[in-house]
């Protein structure tokens, strides 16, 4: 049986941890459990205990602030450009490396995983080199009235160079895992190129894509590093909202720091939540294809 070749060995692993004492287990789930309330529960709620702190009021004022809403706006906008960008560079470049053999293969995917090795603060610095009043471009866009650093520009490129990599990375082994029998019978059958990618790839991919977008999206509107060193931190223009709570608390502000970052840890649980839901119809979608297959006869 088909079931059967692939379950041995873990159905054998899985007794053999359940035959560990019942005290080890306990203990490993007191450390796993101790760790996720002090390093990960405790500090969420101690944003919004500080924020609220003061009172609903002091609240509410905090995050009517012209300087906050500017804040919240702008890093919206920079995810609501970055986000498309990668959907279309992070599924062109899985397609291709999952479905095409070509020189260079192995150093587009090295490029790939580019940003994860950088610093942020660097990347900043690399952008600023380019596109700044001394860097390479720099004198070609000040003649042209053009305004990369400093700007709205700037921020997404930063952005966009330091999410690229997350639909890219989900979508890769997900793509090679499926292999393309079904666009080669799609093809055969008459299907043009789109209504191959349209009725046969996109579904298999969706919870996959979806994924790689929920990720993207939490660090473009998180990231800090490249984006305040291209900002210019210009209060109710370039600011997003990581360097307003940066700002506000440096000038102990701290209703406004944590009311501000109330915001961003809000966003943090939405998209955990939505990250859980993918997650739980990837596993459920799995577990109906396995069902599907048919077994082996013995």
């Amino acid at each position: 049986m088909f079931a059967k070749h692939g379950s041995a060995p873990v159905n054998g692993r899985l007794r053999r941890v359940n035959a560990e004492p019942r005290w080890l287990r306990a203990l490993l789930l007191v450390v796993g459990l101790g760790f996720l309330f002090f390093f990960l529960v405790l500090p969420l709620l101690a944003v919004f205990v500080e924020a609220f702190a003061a009172g609903w009021t002091a609240y509410a004022g905090a995050l009517n602030d012209l300087e906050t809403r500017s804040a919240i706006g702008l890093t919206l906008l920079v995810a609501f450009f970055v986000l498309p960008f990668n959907v279309v560079f992070g599924v062109a470049a899985a397609w291709a490396i999952a479905k095409f053999d070509f020189r260079g293969k192995s150093l587009l995917i090295t490029l790939i995983d580019l940003p994860f090795a950088v610093s942020p603060v660097v990347v900043g610095l690399v952008f600023l080199l380019i596109f700044g009043a001394q860097g390479l471009f720099g004198p070609w866009l000040a003649a042209h009235d053009i305004k990369v650093v400093f700007a709205l520009p700037g921020i997404i490129v930063v952005t966009l160079f330091i999410t690229s990599p997350f639909i890219a990375r989900e979508l890769i082994p997900l793509m090679q895992s499926q292999g393309t029998e079904e666009e080669e019978a799609a093809l055969s059958l008459g299907a043009s190129a789109w209504q191959m990618f349209r009725r046969v790839t996109l579904p298999n991919i969706k919870w996959g894509l979806l994924y790689g977008v929920i990720l993207s999206n939490a660090r473009a509107m998180g990231e800090f590093g490249a984006v305040s060193v291209v900002s210019g931190h210009i209060r109710g223009e370039t600011n997003t909202l990581p360097l307003h709570v940066e700002i506000l608390y440096n000038e102990y502000n701290a209703v406004g720091a944590f009311a501000s970052a109330s915001v961003l840890a809000l966003l943090a649980l939405v998209t955990l939540l939505a990250k859980t839901v993918v997650e739980w119809r990837m596993r459920r979608e799995n577990s109906m294809l396995l069902a599907d297959l048919p077994t082996e006869e013995t």
